[in-house]
């Protein structure tokens, strides 16, 4: 598969430079020095899950994410934000809430995401994430009902604080069974009703391909929704190259095209050496 102008082969070349540097141990030992920037045109503004390094310590990651050309780093806490700031990189995605869907559960889930908010905004940081939670007894009528009222809760201080909530579109068919925000039109009801500029959807590339597909015309659709992009290959939540069947070249022309201004975050597990396949994911994306 061509990657517009760059094949995959031409991506690895380009990376190859850190690919002895890419580890996936607790210390990457002078590797910074050999990583290049990746991005030419930056109309996309990228960033990584940390989740998806797990043995890369925050702070090489940031120092390699910095060199490679990423904004931020993704689906952190307030605890991280000092070590963010010192790179001179955003936490795009900070953790907050879940269980929107249970009003039993909302004082907790609300109290997470006021928290956040605050830390946000004392970093300057953009997004907050929201779960929906799992359907278990609830019907996905009074689910929606019950995270409009629980989001409505979070939105006048999301909005006096500049910050965006995202609800987070998980598929419920292979990763998280039950989950109850897995198809585009519910999670677009629930903005509608919520009525605020500063709650929006998180728009999960991999999650959406398993459960609905249709990338490009979703994005297309509702782009005036969608708060924050992730991206992983499926099947198998890897690489974001020509071994998968999601063509992310046109998927981020149409992300662009729709005017969108926020991040979107890397969030596959790499199989091969971590930075050289994160090399490859942000080259890819530079459209």
């Amino acid at each position: 598969m061509s990657t517009g102008n760059l094949n995959r082969r031409d991506v690895l070349r380009g990376a190859s430079l850190m690919a002895a540097a890419a580890v996936t141990g607790p210390n990457l030992a002078g590797a910074e020095s050999k990583l290049k920037c990746m991005v030419t045109k930056g109309r996309i503004k990228q960033s990584a899950s940390k989740w998806c390094y797990r043995k890369i310590p925050l702070d090489e990651l940031c120092v390699a994410g910095v060199k490679l050309g990423l904004k931020g780093i993704d689906l952190l806490g307030p605890g991280d934000f000092p070590t963010l700031k010192k790179h001179g990189l955003v936490c795009t995605m900070t953790s907050g809430g879940r269980d929107f869907n249970d009003k039993s559960k909302h004082d907790e889930a609300v109290a997470k995401i006021h928290q956040s908010i605050e830390a946000n905004a004392e970093y300057g940081f953009p997004n907050v994430i929201a779960m929906a939670g799992k359907r278990d007894t609830i019907s996905d009528d009074v689910g929606l009902e019950n995270a409009v009222i629980g989001l409505k809760r979070v939105a006048g201080l999301a909005e006096k604080k500049n910050v965006t909530v995202c609800m987070e579109y998980l598929n419920s068919k292979v990763n998280h069974k039950g989950y109850m925000f897995d198809n585009m039109a519910w999670g677009v009801e629930v903005c509608k009703r919520v009525g605020s500029p500063n709650v929006k959807i998180l728009y999960d590339i991999y999650h959406a391909q398993i459960m609905e597909g249709d990338i490009i015309r979703t994005i297309q659709t509702y782009k005036d929704y969608i708060g924050h992009y992730h991206t992983g290959g499926n099947p198998g939540r890897n690489e974001i190259d020509d071994t998968q069947e999601l063509y992310y070249p046109a998927i981020m022309r149409a992300v662009v095209e729709s005017g969108f201004e926020g991040y979107v975050a890397h969030e596959f597990k790499p199989i091969r050496d971590p930075l050289t396949s994160l090399a490859q994911a942000i080259k890819i994306c530079d459209v």
